[in-house]
């Protein structure tokens, strides 16, 4: 499991990766101070890369399984990071290497938190899935302090360092993920059940091939996988052919929106211009801002949405996140625009605060939540489209940071934070009338939620249409811990 875990440290790294960049003289200079739509282009490109492989990440995850899959997408990752490196890089070749970047990851997030969350065992779905996507963080304290340590040259090395790790991660992932096991649930649905039979035994009994439980998960699996397969297709249009499935799309697009644009793109990619905006511009001073916050975001995402997730279960713990950063980026706002008018340092001080606070209370849900929600509610046959599309959604909203953000900041300065405390407000109200809470109930039972009577599960489940949130839990499972 902690080799899957690397998968989420690409992105993390990316986003803290262009950040530091941003403060280094050299990394400046040598693409000729970049800014505003150029600036623009060399952080989004990779969203727009990522965004296209929405279209080969669900086939290549179905077709070649879950491992494969992540091992493509990660070659293809370390292709571009070879590219951006080379010494006679320009600016055409940099902008192409950022884009295989965000093609690469999003193959690899694509299939490994599915391996992830199919391999699991039920109780520990949750944890495992939350801690997944928090271990961004690793990614991003990675490069944040690495351009912290390299800041300090004079020479092309200061950003050629940074730029060169990125690949670090996801090579020791390609060394260690086929020691793994691929996931019994696309085994079952390529018909060889008795290799996930035996990988359910060693992982969820330890070895008991008469465990009770083991048995029940994987009658449940082989039937409701057979379920799907007789009810219907497996294509794109499956996300409107039914109201259930249609809730799930809209879940998909609302979470994957929301962890984009709730303020969290400002300092993902424009920290730099925020801090110089209240004072703070010595390129060693921002830095160190910049690891700080990386570290506590980390600390405040697995402190609490991993021991969370299973206590008060996925929609408080959006409800918290969302309520949290509305009134902290509000107060933000507040303080930001007094140091603008004012010049008061303590206005200022009060902004690194705000931010601080802000990714604390974001941590509860985002971005641990992101990919574990959107999976977990999918059924098996529309898995992979389904976390494709949360990807494809989130590298657009990507780009729409990417791209309106600096124009924004230039144009308005503080006053273009309302337009993130109007969405912030949006999505206090989608989370209360919208969000399902899934904490409890299997992979397969997770159906009942949506469709109801005509949920494609297994009757090993123990369950009917009818079933309520309450009645939709584990079996045995529950009392193993």
């Amino acid at each position: 499991m902690p080799i899957l875990m690397l998968c989420a440290t690409i992105n993390g790294y990316d986003g803290s990766l262009l950040n530091g960049l941003q403060t280094i003289e050299n990394w400046r200079a040598y693409f000729n101070h970049p800014s505003g739509s150029t600036l623009g282009l060399f952080t989004a490109i990779v969203n727009i890369g990522g965004f296209s492989a929405l279209f080969f990440s669900p086939y290549i995850a179905d077709f070649y399984g879950r491992r494969i899959a992540t091992a493509i997408g990660i070659i293809i990752l370390v292709v571009g990071v070879i590219i951006q490196s080379v010494p006679s890089v320009n600016e055409g070749m940099f902008i192409g290497g950022r884009f295989l970047v965000g093609f690469g990851s999003n193959i690899s997030i694509g299939a490994g938190p599915l391996l992830i969350m199919e391999l699991a065992y039920p109780q520990h779905r949750g944890r495992l899935t939350v801690m997944y996507n928090s271990l961004w963080y690793v990614g991003s304290i990675v490069a944040a302090w690495t351009v912290y340590g390299t800041i300090k040259y004079t020479g092309q090395v200061s950003w050629r360092v940074p730029v060169a790790l990125q690949c670090l991660m996801p090579v020791l992932q390609l060394i260690g993920i086929f020691t793994l096991p691929e996931s019994p649930r696309w085994l079952c649905s390529k018909d060889r059940s008795n290799e996930a039979f035996e990988i359910l035994v060693k992982y969820h009994a330890s070895g008991n091939r008469d465990d009770p439980f083991v048995r029940a998960e994987f009658a449940e699996i082989q039937e409701t996988i057979k379920l799907e397969k007789l009810a219907a297709e497996t294509g794109w249009m499956v996300f409107f052919q039914t109201p259930g499935n249609r809730k799930r799309l809209l879940l998909i697009v609302l979470t994957s929106f929301f962890s984009q644009c709730s303020g969290n793109g400002l300092v993902s990619y424009y920290l730099h211009d925020i801090l110089s905006s209240v004072g703070i511009d010595e390129p060693n001073s921002q830095s160190l801002f910049n690891g700080g916050l990386q570290i506590w975001s980390f600390l405040v995402a697995i402190c609490f949405s991993v021991y969370f997730i299973e206590k008060l279960g996925r929609r408080i713990l959006f409800l918290i996140a969302a309520v949290g950063m509305l009134v902290v980026f509000s107060v933000w706002t507040g303080c930001s625009a007094v140091y603008a008018q004012t010049g008061n340092k303590d206005a200022g001080s009060a902004v690194l605060a705000m931010i601080f606070l802000f990714y604390g209370v974001a941590g509860f849900a985002w971005p641990g939540l992101t990919v574990a929600y959107c999976s977990e509610i999918l059924p098996f046959s529309i898995r992979a489209k389904g976390l494709a599309i949360c990807l494809g959604v989130t590298a657009l909203s990507g780009v729409l940071n990417q791209y309106v953000n600096p124009i924004g900041l230039s144009s308005l300065a503080w006053k273009f934070y309302f337009v993130y405390i109007v969405i912030l407000v949006i999505e206090v109200v989608c989370i209360w009338f919208l969000f399902v809470e899934t904490k409890g109930p299997t992979l397969e039972e997770i159906a009942v939620l949506f469709d109801g009577k005509d949920a494609k599960v297994s009757k090993e489940a123990g369950m009917d249409g009818d079933a309520t949130f309450e009645q939709v839990e584990v079996r045995k499972a529950a009392e193993k811990v």
